[in-house]
């Protein structure tokens, strides 16, 4: 366990840093903005290796090259690459990314069972499909005895099924790889703060309230595809943004469309930003007159994202054919997706996305349990994964939606057009195009890269609230620490059962939860996973207090700017 985790945590940050660096070192970017195009290209980078492994059936130890690769383009812009890494912001977000892996590790130490509403056995499949490239499994295999391959695209799956095989091919490998993917969200967000207006300071905030967020440590450590997604959509959006800055070159066009085609072959739910964002694009360049400029820029993003697109869709369409390519996600194979007036229920969806359950009638069998912090838990987890308001946290989406107000007051009119059309848009589209029916809401499909981006916002702005703002974020900030995390993990890890029902067996505890409780704890014990919280066997109360200690250190550093 012990020598997988360390070859996970040295591998990890040497290929998705060393294969890009070579491609940004002498470009005109910033030295922050290099650290993130250098992550995004690199984990780009690894899944074109890997699938190209996988396609032609090449040996898998041709793997051992993504390392020998990295080694040699770091070393071969020795020069550049030093003076990069005296760079004080690059070195702060470095410090704060290892933060914030840690910071999710260790939440991951103490889980033994994933538990939490109705999320059921996504975390299994994925890791069926991390397999299935590993182990070249046939064309028509169906995960989770329902899902053909092209249900879901592949690049998470393929990066972490490549870092799987250079360290441990096991279950509690695989949470670890899925998890620091997950985190590196966190390097766009910052890098967005910074770019909102926020002072030095702000990469600092970022990462703490990233850490401080349900949504955002529920999903870290939730081991599928969502955040990783979300830090493709998250680098694509602040790379379109330079690339309409006059006199930027034409890599951050190029950074954008990479980068978004990579979202969208991380996980689906990159389609409503794919189509914002370049709706935005087309009309920001007629409203310029659609000058030379703006042509090289559009071409060279629409070829950058064109090819890595038709590394995926180009495979899937000749093995599988179009049809099953396009329509076989879950989205539209849901038993209720084409049933009913589909105006009615995108609408119903909406209203349930944004107006919490407990605001409104609502069955709740879902949460239903004979377990007190069960049911506690699971009333909280649909607050802040499946709510958009609560996901920004109690008091966040209060406080983002005054700094929103008041940063629309002192923006041109342009610029309010701008974020107004992308967020509105998003929300229509990223709930709107999930075809089944949820009435508990559906914040966690497609808006996590909303959420995390109006953090990012909050952390531009923490200098402009007032002492009384500030120390009401704050307050809402611990509300939610403890009951959307430290709740939701001492549910995970059994801890409060051993402490408060030391006599129960385990059967009875598992059955004192909800359906979806049990179905996850039970996947565990019959497929023989060994989850990566059961190796370490961490007591949970001292990676509780270790977590209060690394945000109290973090808030301190706010706080003295």
């Amino acid at each position: 366990m012990l020598p997988a985790l360390f070859g996970s945590i040295v591998l990890f940050p040497l290929l998705a840093f060393g294969l890009g660096w070579p491609l940004v070192a002498r470009r005109g970017l910033t030295p922050a903005e290099k650290l993130v195009a250098a992550t995004a290209l690199s984990l780009l980078g690894v899944f074109l290796f890997a699938w190209g492994v996988f396609v032609f059936a090449l040996p898998l130890a041709t793997l051992w090259l993504l390392p020998v690769l990295a080694l040699a383009g770091l070393a071969g812009e020795t020069r550049t690459l030093v003076a990069f890494a005296r760079d004080p912001e690059v070195r702060a977000l470095c410090f704060a990314q290892g933060l914030v892996a840690l910071s999710c590790l260790g939440w991951l130490a103490t889980v033994e069972a994933y538990s939490g509403g109705g999320w059921s056995g996504d975390w299994f499949e994925h890791w069926e499909r991390t397999r299935f490239f590993l182990e070249r499994g046939p064309l028509d295999q169906k995960f989770l005895g329902l899902y053909s391959l092209p249900a879901r695209p592949p690049l998470a799956n393929v990066v972490t099924g490549a870092l799987l095989f250079l360290t441990r091919t096991d279950f509690a490998t695989y949470q670890v790889v899925s998890s620091l993917f997950a985190s590196v969200v966190f390097l766009p967000a910052a890098l967005l703060a910074r770019r909102f207006g926020g002072d030095s300071k702000a990469i600092t905030g970022c990462a703490l309230l990233l850490l401080v967020n349900p949504l955002f440590v529920q999903n870290a450590t939730f081991a599928w595809t969502k955040l990783p997604a979300a830090f493709f959509i998250l680098t694509a959006l602040y790379f379109f943004l330079s690339a309409q800055e006059p006199g930027r070159a034409l890599t951050p066009a190029l950074l954008g469309g990479a980068s978004l085609a990579a979202g969208l072959l991380a996980h689906f739910s990159a389609g409503p930003y794919a189509v914002m964002l370049t709706v935005l694009w087309l009309a920001l360049g007629r409203s310029q007159g659609r000058r030379a400029r703006w042509w090289r820029q559009t071409a060279l993003a629409g070829l950058a994202g064109a090819l890595v697109l038709a590394a995926w869709f180009g495979w899937s369409l000749s093995a599988y054919g179009a049809a099953h390519t396009f329509l076989s996600n879950s989205s539209v194979t849901a038993a209720d997706a084409t049933a009913g007036s589909q105006i009615v229920k995108i609408g119903r969806n909406i209203f349930d996305t944004v107006v919490p359950h407990f605001l409104r009638p609502l069955d709740p069998a879902l949460i239903v349990q004979h377990s007190p912090w069960g049911y506690l838990r699971d009333f909280f987890f649909q607050c802040y994964q499946v709510n958009l308001p609560l996901a920004l946290g109690s008091m966040g989406s209060i406080v983002v939606a005054r700094e929103a107000w008041r940063a629309a007051g002192e923006a041109p009119a342009t610029v309010r057009w701008y974020w107004t059309t992308l967020v509105v848009g998003v929300m229509l589209l990223g709930i709107g195009t999930h075809g089944a029916r949820d009435e508990w809401g559906l914040a966690h499909i497609c808006l996590q890269a909303l959420v995390v981006l109006a953090l990012a916002f909050l952390a531009a702005r923490w200098p402009r609230l007032s002492p009384r703002w500030q120390r009401a974020l704050m307050a809402g900030a611990a509300f939610d620490f403890l009951l959307g995390i430290v709740l939701q993990f001492a549910v995970q890890n059994f801890y409060l059962d051993h402490l408060l029902t030391p006599l129960v067996a385990v059967p009875d505890v598992i059955a004192s939860y909800n359906s979806q409780t049990a179905f996850k704890a039970y996947g565990v014990m019959l497929n023989h996973l060994d989850p990566f919280g059961a190796g370490l066997a961490l007591p949970f109360p001292a990676v509780a207090g270790a977590q209060v200690v690394l945000l109290w250190l973090l808030l301190r550093r706010v706080r003295s700017a």
